[in-house]
């Protein structure tokens, strides 16, 4: 099931995308209610395969056509995630993209930290601060969480998740190496856009065999699969649910392939400027947009 935020002036709500179009649930269930129905996307992940079955039975028998049927361009999307306890990053997780910036693969994955305010939604304006002259695209898998994960085995990690989402690791390179920690460089406001839905993994299938593709004003810039990862994504969730329990809504960004900016030689960097307009996409995931303005 593809899940996304329909944002709103009042309450944001859960919408559904359909092969007929998006699905407004607050206005469906206006006109068919039952209480048991989630209203909004974290309510689904909280509840996990229940909520997901009452949604899918709920849908079902819908009547086509109906007014609570949208265009994706009828509406202002919100984040995909809109409010996750923790956003856990790992850097250098793909073979080719240690290669191109000539880093040694880590013996253990690197992790650090982003928070919500970096979060970002698909078709969003994102600001490309004044304190950066050096931003960088990384497409990512974003594994989101569906049950509490306590030092979990490998064999065990995928039944804790419940879905995935495209994201884009934005990242101000000149800030990002001021010091030994990637953090100033990587939370800046809106560094994070996660969408444009999330897909709940049943959809997905081997999340470490999925195609990944990052196109900057049309031109593609990176094209990879997520079988080039050095920590796949069951030794990810393992690895870091020894150290903290994730719960679910966490969102864990599992490292960027080759092709991103720094990666080029020096005299050829050509970083993100306002007016970019940026596509990461992941498949089965779907393709998220974002449009860079400068900060005023």
């Amino acid at each position: 099931m593809k899940l996304l935020t329909i944002k709103k002036e009042t309450m944001d709500s859960l919408g559904l995308q359909t092969e007929q179009g998006v699905i407004d649930i607050d206005q469906a269930l206006e006109v068919y209610p039952n209480k048991e129905i989630p209203s909004c996307v974290m309510e689904v992940i909280n509840n996990g395969e229940e909520s997901l079955k009452l949604l899918e039975n709920y849908i079902r028998a819908l009547p086509e056509n109906s007014s609570f049927l949208l265009g994706e361009s009828d509406f202002e999307w919100g984040s995909a995630v809109p409010a996750p306890n923790k956003i856990i990053c790992v850097g250098l997780n793909y073979r080719r993209h240690a290669d191109e910036t000539g880093a040694s693969y880590p013996e253990t994955p690197i992790l650090f930290p982003k928070y919500n305010n970096a979060l970002a939604s698909h078709k969003q304006h994102i600001t490309v601060p004044k304190v950066t002259e050096k931003l960088d695209y990384e497409v990512e898998l974003g594994i989101v969480m569906g049950k509490n994960a306590k030092d979990v085995s490998k064999e065990e990690a995928l039944d804790y998740v419940f879905g995935y989402v495209t994201a884009n690791d934005l990242s101000a390179r000149d800030l990002q190496f001021v010091s030994s920690q990637w953090l100033l460089g990587k939370s800046c406001d809106g560094f994070s856009p996660v969408g444009p839905y999330l897909v709940s993994k049943d959809e997905v299938g081997n999340p470490n065999n999925l195609n990944l593709r990052t196109y900057v004003n049309g031109e593609e810039r990176q094209n990879s699969n997520t079988s080039d990862m050095i920590f796949n994504c069951e030794e990810i969730i393992s690895y870091i649910s020894k150290h903290m329990t994730l719960t679910p809504g966490d969102i864990i960004l599992t490292g960027t392939p080759e092709g991103v900016i720094l990666g080029h030689p020096e005299d050829e960097q050509n970083f993100l400027q306002p007016g970019d307009e940026v596509t990461v996409e992941i498949d089965k995931l779907g393709k998220l947009t974002n449009q860079f303005v400068g900060e005023k």
